[in-house]
């Protein structure tokens, strides 16, 4: 039976439930997943050869990673050509590109440093989203926008404001929003003495960032939390109270990475609150093991209930969606691959699901129907639906791929010089 007998079968399966699988389709064929540059170079970037600070590991020397822009491109283009849809690309500023001998630290940033990634994002018809980069720097130890040292402050406040001049830049050259995200490593490794004063540098470094002016139809700023890292296991400046209500004052979007919050909270829960006050959220999907570690974003309960709920609350345009992390022991490209298509499987698992049904029966309070709905659900023909989406954009479904990605291993990757 090939793949468009068993797509037939299961279309027919879910119209039994009242899912309408060929409008499912072409609604996650619609949604831009922002895929992030750094895990194809371990979060190294362009303009520093020092350590990752900031709290972030890449652990792992697996052969192959990029360490050129050209390289960087390359491999970025591998993985899309193996994803379906059209996404975005989501940069650090830390992968400015210097040309011709030049280089300008972070705070004197321009827009013709990215020219090359708008390049790239234009011919690909992608869009672009970024990041200022407030780690790994000399400037970045241990704080950043809420240092007590004004010379260091002001050194990444107009870091800050570089970086949104380089967003609008990006959101006119390619006629889509881009999201900035704010997000800084500041803070104690053990109990500070005055938590107060840290977060109010914080809040007033934020509000000369967002003093510059910038068309908030174009970009997108968003605030990012965070409950602890690696050196500052006790108290961060950044943390969920303060980053919710400042977005909240300004009118930001507040980002939530369900690696950012104490191992027992859910993102998924967080979700509906959020879009009840907000109208639009930004998400960083990565896979925590007992802490923020950034793993490869697998098809586990977490990445399904963020998916349920995003689907649920009808907000696949109210959620920024990009994925966040960096595994430097396996193939990186794979990697990206994984990640990406977990995170579609996820939303098709969504988009299948008869959520008004299940509602009904939550409402009605029938919750034994309900349970037992819910798990047989689980057993739907989902993978059939996805093998044919992927076979919709020409694409192998299944594990099919990774021949793909060992072809470019053996051609490509395992010819560069190690680091």
């Amino acid at each position: 039976m090939n793949i468009r007998d068993r797509y037939e079968m299961a279309r027919d399966i879910y119209a039994s439930i009242g899912v309408d699988t060929d409008a499912v389709l072409e609604k996650l064929g619609k949604v831009r997943i922002s895929m992030h540059c750094w895990q194809g170079d371990d979060v190294r970037g362009f303009d520093q050869d020092g350590p990752l600070t900031g709290g972030i590991q890449a652990t792992g020397n697996y052969p192959g990673r990029a360490g050129t822009p050209e390289e960087l491109m390359a491999d970025i283009d591998m993985a899309l050509s193996l994803i379906p849809g059209r996404h975005k690309l989501n940069l650090h500023a830390s992968y400015a590109i210097f040309e011709n001998g030049e280089f300008v630290d972070r705070d004197r940033l321009e827009p013709r440093h990215f020219r090359r990634w708008v390049e790239y994002a234009k011919a690909r018809g992608t869009g672009l989203d970024f990041n200022p980069t407030f780690f790994s720097h000399p400037k970045a130890n241990p704080f950043t926008l809420s240092s007590p040292d004004e010379e260091i402050r002001r050194f990444w406040i107009d870091h800050g404001k570089a970086c949104i001049r380089i967003a609008e830049y990006f959101a006119d050259e390619l006629g889509m929003p881009c999201c900035l995200n704010i997000w800084i490593p500041d803070g104690y490794k053990d109990i500070p003495a005055d938590r107060y004063s840290p977060r109010a540098r914080y809040k007033d470094s934020l509000d000369q960032i967002l003093s510059v002016g910038y068309d908030r139809r174009k970009v997108l700023i968003s605030l990012e939390s965070k409950v602890f890292g690696i050196g500052l296991e006790s108290y961060t400046v950044g943390s969920a109270e303060f980053c919710i209500k400042y977005a909240a004052e300004k009118g930001l979007l507040y980002l939530m990475d369900n690696g950012h919050f104490h191992p027992t909270e859910m993102v998924s829960d967080k979700i509906a609150s959020m879009l009840l006050f907000d109208e639009k959220i930004a998400l960083h999907v990565t896979r925590p093991v007992r802490w923020d570690s950034d793993h490869v974003v697998l098809l586990d309960d977490e990445t399904r209930e963020i998916a349920k709920e995003i689907v649920r609350c009808n907000a696949l345009d109210r959620v920024m969606l990009a994925l966040d992390f960096f595994d430097a022991s396996i193939n990186r490209v794979a990697a990206w691959v994984t990640g990406m298509r977990n995170m579609q499987k996820a939303l098709l698992y969504a988009l299948l699901t008869p959520h008004e049904k299940l509602r009904k029966l939550q409402d009605e309070g029938r919750f034994t129907e309900l349970m037992v709905l819910q798990e047989e659900l689980k057993l739907y023909p989902f993978g059939d639906v996805w093998n044919y989406f992927c076979d919709m954009n020409g694409l192998p479904g299944r594990e099919d791929w990774l021949e793909k990605v060992k072809e470019y291993e053996r051609d490509v990757l395992s010819r560069r010089k190690q680091a």
